[in-house]
């Protein structure tokens, strides 16, 4: 009943980011706005599906492995996919200091995780197998498509705001339109957006890492991979996008976040306390 639930409320919170890009197109662009960006949702939707994997890869400069080249790390994706009656992703290495972590793909079928060498460097081999078990949990809930496309929504309605600043308030269309309600639109809506895709993350967090360590057979492997990932994040900057950090198991740049409300993770004590009933381990 919990996993129905918050699945429940992911997709009301996915259909109120949809709602907003439509009530945005509405108010500035009439109903024709409203049309377009119907089709343009589509559109954005129809492109993540099908190449959200290609684009994340590309950008985290990913190089995919195998077990000869790799054998712990491909060996444990293989054993916990195995175990957990998911077709085999690929195995992907980032060339990056900062450890960290994600899975892309639309379905598990068509699925990649990836990690950071910094990550396979410090992690014991408890620690990595619940760090790819919580990332073949986001693959088994499909969280990866829907992260994506609350990214992309969300992003367009962040770029929309930003142009409407240079555009005249409202549209021709409405004589009724109010200037003083479409700049509070312009302002507001992207912060909307901001919000509501953080909610979606930080939920599908929680649900991966419960779903995570029972993949491992233990909580507490994740748990310490936890806390030992947010204490590099204060030291080690990533080089990534920051449309894409609700991608990875740590927030990257975490200990800079001034307020809790734009975090796309829930924090990381939260995390481990849900995991393990103590704060830290």
């Amino acid at each position: 009943m919990s996993s129905f639930m918050n699945n429940l409320k992911t997709a009301m919170l996915m259909a109120a980011l949809m709602a907003l890009f439509v009530i945005v197109g509405q108010r500035f662009f009439g109903q024709h706005g409203m049309i377009i960006a119907l089709i343009l949702s589509g559109m954005m939707n129809f492109f993540s599906y099908f190449f959200s994997d290609k684009i994340a890869l590309t950008m985290m400069r990913a190089r995919k492995v195998d077990r000869q080249s790799h054998a712990r790390l491909y060996g444990t994706v293989e054993e916990l996919a195995t175990n957990a009656g998911l077709p085999m992703p690929g195995v992907y290495i980032c060339q990056q200091q900062a450890p960290n972590a994600f899975a892309t793909g639309r379905n598990p079928s068509h699925a990649a995780v990836a990690v950071t060498e910094g990550l396979l460097e410090c992690l014991s081999a408890d620690e990595l197998r619940g760090v790819l078990a919580h990332e073949l949990t986001h693959i088994k809930n499909r969280d990866t498509l829907i992260s994506t496309i609350a990214a992309t929504v969300a992003g367009v309605i962040s770029s929309i705001g930003y142009m409407l600043y240079f555009l005249p308030l409202g549209n021709s269309d409405d004589e009724d339109s109010n200037p003083l309600a479409s700049l509070a639109l312009i302002i507001l809506a992207p912060i909307a957006a901001a919000i509501i895709q953080m909610a979606i993350s930080r939920r599908r967090e929680f649900m991966a890492d419960a779903g995570g360590a029972a993949m491992a057979g233990s909580p507490y492997g994740l748990a310490s991979a936890l806390q030992k990932l947010e204490n590099y994040s204060h030291r080690i900057p990533m080089k990534v996008a920051d449309s894409y950090q609700n991608m990875f198991i740590v927030q990257p740049f975490s200990g800079q976040q001034a307020m809790n409300l734009f975090r796309t993770h829930p924090t990381t004590q939260a995390r481990i306390k849900a995991l393990t009933g103590f704060d830290q381990i």
